[in-house]
């Protein structure tokens, strides 16, 4: 496959600096009180580069996988997993929290996540260290994004360990927000507390790169520069990084978990809506169906429209999910057989059939294997058909690129659809509600929906989902309106009972442990 310079960028840009050193892994292990490896590292703006980078690379860890394509939307009901084929993510189906796979995931994620939270504050620190080495035109990226990195992953701890947020449940005790780089343990805070600081840091990092982000000018530089030094790369493919619209739709995004629909509404529409597409520029603009249905290298990401998403050079979504070569037992689908008949979930997920969307599935017959037995021997080769998600399918691979398509590599976290669906749940009026619905789907080959097809918020939901799926937010959606009643993955039209209790995870052994002796 022709990837040559799009993985050489990206991989100088996201992986190689840290090579300066030692592999990102073994650079996030690195205990922080080694002051020489430290001192070295904060020497220069490279340096901060490269610590910067880290903390991204190592977020593939939990956002990679976990907490985008397969644990957190199978928890969401997307897929036909049941207890009946053994199923590899049944515990997460069926919301099985004291199971030991469970809470080996997430004692994973937590401790993963806490681990990264401390290398953010490192950088921090350092950002604002009497003689620190960042000049002025770096020190708001850095810091920006460090802030923004900080108050994202908290808020993915608060939306998974947290309560379903209300004035109600808004002094419940949930998790610490940890500040400092100290080893010390920090007491757990109650979830407004939490959701305030979340919003402080997103506040500061937006003033930040309001100065010093070069998508403002420029867009998200996804090609490739002019070879004049590593300094060509730093400022380029901002999608991959927390930059300032990315920062605005995380703002939208945590004062909608807040219930201030006002303040939400405002930074959706106002801050991004109204300001990504200039008379000199498209920041994000609205995927073409020509790149979606593209011979060899479809874009079925829209990645166009994605504000901030993941980078992975060898992204195993596909392989480890969905794959025609996964068996039943592990490969995540939709129920049914066929892309339109009455038993697919297809059919009914999508309420178009001209919808762009609806061409990410397949139906594929592959081979069944034989129990072995004798009455095998002389009968024909059975075949299985099922369907197949190809969101995350890999290119051809005598595909060619020109080195402008992340899409390749990326697992979306944030995308405009999202931002257009908060300004429609909060907009004052119904028309404008659904004039914000009727332009995702007149980008998706859609007719226009209408209040006669359901209520404002039904249509927004459906909407959402059929937007984010591997993208890992349907889950927090759902936990966030507090839905008993969600779309079934085991049923082409049914409703699946959801029990309140199973939006909340409990705090995983690993940190209850630590702290059983320790009072605050």
């Amino acid at each position: 496959m022709k990837r040559t310079i799009i993985k050489v960028c990206l991989s100088w840009l996201l992986v190689c600096p840290l090579l300066t050193f030692t592999s990102c892994k073994d650079w996030l292990d690195v205990e922080m009180s080694d002051n020489i490896m430290e001192n070295t590292l904060y020497n220069t703006n490279q340096g901060f580069l490269i610590a910067l980078n880290g903390i991204y690379v190592g977020m593939n860890d939990i956002y990679g996988s976990y907490l985008s394509a397969s644990v957190i939307d199978v928890m969401a009901q997307y897929y036909n997993v049941t207890k009946n084929d053994d199923h590899a993510y049944s515990v997460y189906s069926y919301y099985e929290f004291d199971d030991e796979t469970f809470e080996n995931l997430s004692s994973n994620v937590w401790t993963q996540a806490y681990a990264l939270l401390a290398n953010v504050n490192v950088i921090l620190e350092h950002c604002d260290k009497d003689g620190a080495a960042l000049n002025e035109s770096y020190y708001p990226l850095v810091k920006g994004e460090a802030l923004a990195l900080r108050a994202m992953i908290h808020f993915d701890m608060l939306r998974l360990y947290g309560p379903i947020y209300s004035e109600a449940t808004a002094s419940t005790i949930c998790i610490p927000y940890q500040e400092s780089s100290s080893k010390d343990i920090q007491p757990l805070l109650p979830a407004s507390e939490v959701l305030d600081k979340v919003i402080r840091d997103l506040n500061a990092a937006s003033e930040l790169l309001r100065t010093g982000d070069p998508i403002l000018t420029k867009g998200v530089q996804n090609a490739i520069p002019s070879d004049d030094g590593l300094d060509s790369y730093d400022m380029a493919y901002r999608q991959l990084r927390l930059n300032y619209y990315a920062v605005q739709a995380l703002l939208a995004r945590a004062y909608l978990w807040k219930g201030d629909k006002q303040e939400a509404y405002q930074i959706a529409k106002n801050e991004i809506i109204d300001k990504i597409t200039t008379d000199d520029l498209e920041v994000f603009p609205w995927a073409t169906e020509e790149s979606f249905l593209l011979e060899r290298k479809p874009d079925r990401l829209f990645s166009s429209e994605v504000f901030f998403a993941m980078y992975a050079q060898n992204r195993t979504i596909y392989s480890s999910l969905f794959s025609s070569a996964l068996s039943l037992s592990s490969r995540l689908r939709f129920v049914g057989t066929s892309i339109s008949g009455s038993d697919s979930k297809v059919a009914t997920f999508y309420d178009d059939a001209n919808d762009l969307r609806r061409t990410m599935w397949e139906v594929i017959a592959t081979e069944v294997e034989d129990d072995g037995t004798e009455d095998d021997e002389d009968q024909p080769t059975e075949t299985e058909t099922s369907l197949y998600f190809l969101k995350y399918a890999n290119p051809d691979a005598d595909a060619t690129y020109d080195g402008s398509e992340t899409y390749c590599y990326m697992t979306p976290l944030i995308r405009l659809s999202e931002v257009y669906l908060i300004a429609a749940e909060c907009a004052p009026t119904d028309d404008e509600a659904l004039g914000y619905i009727n332009a995702i789907r007149e980008h998706r080959r859609c007719a226009d929906a209408s209040l006669q097809n359901g209520t404002r918020q039904e249509l927004i939901t459906r909407e959402f989902a059929r937007e984010v799926i591997g993208e890992g937010q349907l889950y927090f959606y759902y936990k966030r309106l507090g839905m008993e009643e969600i779309a079934s993955g085991t049923e082409a039209n049914g409703t699946y009972q959801m029990t309140l209790s199973n939006y909340v995870w409990p705090l995983p052994s690993v940190e209850e442990d630590k702290r059983t002796e320790i009072q605050f």
